[in-house]
């Protein structure tokens, strides 16, 4: 008999599941390499006229599943259960890796840029989305209902280490990809406003270099598709499905004999989640669930991990941005670790509040620097100042607290909604911000701040504590709040 639990077998099952985060952030910040020499590549099409609008659309374009998959993440979680969905994701990735490098295959002709082609990149772009939004939603839950109640918030915050790790070895991919090659120079005529491809552009990242940096990520999901083979189905989906002994065997070779048949017990109790409506706990979860999403996105992170080497080129970083871009992914990751060993301390709450007003620092700082044409190390810092408080808090804690704010019955679907919302949000402010980058800088910046206040007014007035509370009790208390 299994007294103790086995932390080997939960870290095991952790790592497996977190390459999904992994992938999340790798899918979905490679654009961030490759936009320009993309951006170079679709200028060259005659049957069409490539613009800001056209590439701010084109690079946001994985939103577009995000939202799909992210909304469609509590049918297949409840359908499917955790792991197939995962399993899902997996291959949606594996395929979109593959066909945004070569969008040509067997249907148009090789390296020709045309409208027909730019559908079908964003096509193949839109189905690791979907893969991105599965995973984006069910990883957390998966983890959260695997993990013993006094570490759920630290296992679930490695999922943001992961997201932001997949960025940091993404960027450092497409540094190396990219080499000795320069991206490409793009200008922009003062009398038309249309852009062009200067004749003087290194067209190595033109035809090639973009395409290499996407085909990058078949590795790592063709690795997280064989590892899900290797992972059980959670014990809260199980016991859903009727299937109480199998939850009860993985709870025993986690938590132990004891600890696994008084767990066993609260998730039969609430483990009803086919039978109750969304709003059987009343309107205020969903909407603290979708506010949580829509503040994640609304302070404008991804304006700066999908576009970062723009960013950094402009405010006067030298090589092309991406050496600093690399820079910033170190820093991230440093920064998500803090938040990794604090949750389960400090709390989801002060994170969060501590890094909203963080951002607005380092995002208004940036605007005044835009403002004052200041260039140089300044900007960058602030910038990455920005990113870095962002990792601390809104990065890793928002997903812990969709992942456990929802009671157990209403779990899969509520939490597919935040998360559509959060995605909605992400493909607003990432297709809107070449545009508005263009328009004005200092209005970008300052808007984001603004977003980083209301962000920390909001946490501070609504959101519930849900440090060292189990997802049993979590139900209870928006019971008691109806």
């Amino acid at each position: 008999m299994n007294q103790e639990g086995s932390k080997l077998y939960l870290y095991s099952i952790t790592l497996v599941a977190i390459i999904g985060g992994l992938l999340f952030g790798y899918d979905t910040a490679v654009i961030s390499g490759a936009e320009k020499g993309l951006e170079g590549f679709f200028l060259t099409a005659t049957d069409f006229q490539y613009n800001k609008v056209w590439h701010g659309i084109t690079s946001a374009s994985a939103l577009i599943g995000c939202v799909v998959g992210g909304a469609l993440s509590g049918f297949f979680a409840s359908r499917l259960g955790r792991r197939n969905s995962l399993r899902l994701a997996a291959v949606l990735f594996f395929i979109s890796a593959l066909g945004a490098s070569f969008p040509e295959f067997l249907v148009l002709e090789q390296g020709k840029a045309c409208w027909e082609l730019l559908l079908m990149f964003n096509f193949y772009r839109i189905i690791g989305g979907i893969g991105v939004g599965l995973a984006s939603a069910v990883c957390p839950i998966y983890i959260a209902e695997i993990a013993p109640a006094e570490i759920r918030g630290t296992l679930v915050s490695c999922n943001q280490f992961a997201i932001i790790f997949g960025m940091l070895v993404v960027y450092f991919v497409n540094y190396s990809i990219l080499g000795d090659h320069q991206n490409p120079i793009v200008l922009k005529d003062a009398a038309t406003g249309v852009y062009a491809l200067s004749p003087e552009s290194d067209m190595w990242t033109v035809t090639k270099g973009w395409r290499y940096m996407f085909l990058s990520g078949a590795v790592p999901a063709a690795l997280f598709g064989l590892l899900l083979f290797a992972v059980p189905k959670t014990p809260r989906f199980l016991v859903m499905t009727g299937q109480h002994q199998k939850a009860f065997d993985i709870l025993e070779r986690i938590n132990g004999h004891v600890r696994a048949e008084a767990i066993l017990s609260e998730i039969k109790a609430t483990a009803t989640e086919k039978r109750e409506p969304l709003f059987a706990y009343g309107v205020a979860v969903i909407t603290i669930g979708i506010l949580l999403s829509v503040f994640q996105q609304a302070i404008g992170i991804n304006a700066v991990l999908y576009y970062a080497p723009r960013i950094f080129e402009n405010a006067g970083a030298e090589g092309g941005g991406m050496m600093q871009t690399v820079i910033m992914g170190v820093v991230n990751l440093a920064f998500t670790l803090i938040a990794i060993f604090t949750v389960d301390k400090c709390g989801r709450k002060p994170l969060l509040i501590v890094g909203s007003l963080g951002m607005a620092a380092g995002a208004i700082m940036v605007a005044v620097c835009d403002q004052l044409g200041v260039k140089g190390i300044v900007p960058v810092l602030s910038l990455i100042v920005y990113a870095a408080f962002f990792m601390m808090s809104w990065g890793p804690i928002c997903w812990v607290l969709i992942a456990e704010i929802f009671p157990n019955t209403i779990r899969s679907q509520a939490v597919a909604i935040a998360v559509a919302f959060q995605w909605v949000f992400n493909y607003l402010v990432s297709s809107t911000f070449p545009s508005l980058y263009d328009f004005s800088p200092v209005f970008a910046y300052g808007l984001y701040g603004v977003a980083c206040l209301l962000a920390a007014l909001f946490v501070w007035r609504w959101v519930p504590e849900t440090k060292g509370r189990s997802l049993e009790e979590m139900t209870a208390l928006w019971r008691q709040k109806k």
